[in-house]
């Protein structure tokens, strides 16, 4: 038991994510305890609330790999491109997951094998609308900057899948995937007997896939749960200090570049789930444009800086910057194209 703590302070001391959690927390104890003390207690809450779906997410990877089952989830994905993205753009805009919570959700289909293009249409699409937040902001914005926001989050994840498959049929993101250290071993290898297309439903039986399985699932499990409390801890933070009514008071007015200016101040905002409804309804009312709301929803949403460390750490540069580049593009875009209509 000792040994076992020892070599799991050993990893902490040399985990470069773990001193970033212990220094930002002493950091806010010298600044403020009653803060630090809060944000603890917002860090435990949401790492708690997401632990399901981190389980669900961890146990599907692992055992689709032992099972071999990973490889023809992959093969059916890729038979039908163009069904596969619209199904997961649809289905992301009516899941209830948010852009912390669709991180673990991402990681398992990724490490399952599921194709890019359909992970990344639900990627985008699936924190900007479901079914609560559609009734909710019905009743304080009204049908019209619902659907707009409903259109986006499907034309933003159909759009998502469909650059993303563009670049992977030219032979890019052929590794999406950050590679962990278990991967520079013989396991990951060529050679290796989970990739010979066969089905073990009873892996357990197999020494060879069962530690596959328990490898895969600590790995994965650690990997997520470390980066997720460092951004959990960074978005109380941010929720403290960086007050949302100043930023809307700054970016009030109808002029074409508070929606680029809007969409770029929500990521640091961190507008995300239904506490957004109330508060880009406030900033509404102190000036700002409809499309400069939507926008700032769908910036902070997609692109909030919590959600972002979580994705650059899953995942390759590439794939971050093209992550980046959907959200934010298609924050502007879908904003500019309900100002056109405001216009009109």
């Amino acid at each position: 038991m000792v040994a076992l703590t020892l070599k799991w302070m050993e990893h902490i001391s040399i985990d470069k994510v773990w001193l970033s959690v212990v220094m930002v927390f002493v950091m806010t104890w010298a600044v403020n305890s009653n803060q630090a003390a809060d944000s603890m207690n917002f860090t435990f809450t949401a790492l708690v609330d997401i632990a399901p779906f981190i389980l669900v997410s961890v146990l599907f990877a692992a055992y689709a790999k032992a099972t071999g089952l990973d490889q023809h989830v992959a093969k059916i994905f890729k038979g039908h491109p163009a069904r596969a993205i619209t199904m997961a753009a649809l289905f992301g805009a009516l899941s209830p997951f948010c852009s912390c919570g669709v991180v673990p959700i991402i990681a398992g289909m990724l490490g399952a094998g599921v194709p890019l293009a359909p992970v990344m249409a639900f990627w985008i699409a699936s924190p900007l609308m479901d079914p609560e937040m559609f009734v909710l902001m019905f009743a304080v914005f009204g049908m019209e900057m619902v659907v707009m926001k409903t259109l986006a989050a499907i034309i933003m994840g159909l759009s998502g899948g469909a650059i993303t498959y563009f670049f992977v049929k030219r032979g890019y993101f052929k590794r999406p995937l950050k590679e962990y250290k278990s991967c520079q071993n013989s396991s990951c290898s060529s050679s290796n007997p989970l990739e010979s297309g066969k089905i073990i439903w009873k892996f357990w039986k197999d020494e060879t896939r069962l530690k596959s399985a328990v490898s895969t699932f600590s790995e994965t499990g650690l990997f997520l749960f470390k980066w997720l409390a460092l951004a959990f801890l960074i978005e109380s933070l941010m929720l403290a200090y960086i007050p949302a009514d100043e930023i809307g008071r700054w970016l009030g007015g109808q002029a074409w570049w508070s929606i680029p200016f809007a969409v770029l101040a929500g990521i640091p905002a961190y507008l995300n789930g239904y506490a957004a409804i109330p508060t880009v309804s406030g900033l509404i009312e102190l000036g700002m444009s409809p499309a400069a709301g939507l926008g700032f929803m769908i910036g902070g949403g997609v692109t909030s800086i919590p959600a972002a460390m979580a994705v650059y750490a899953l995942v390759q540069r590439q794939v971050f910057a093209l992550y980046l580049f959907v959200g934010v593009g298609g924050a502007m875009g879908m904003s500019f194209l309900y100002l056109t209509y405001l216009n009109l």
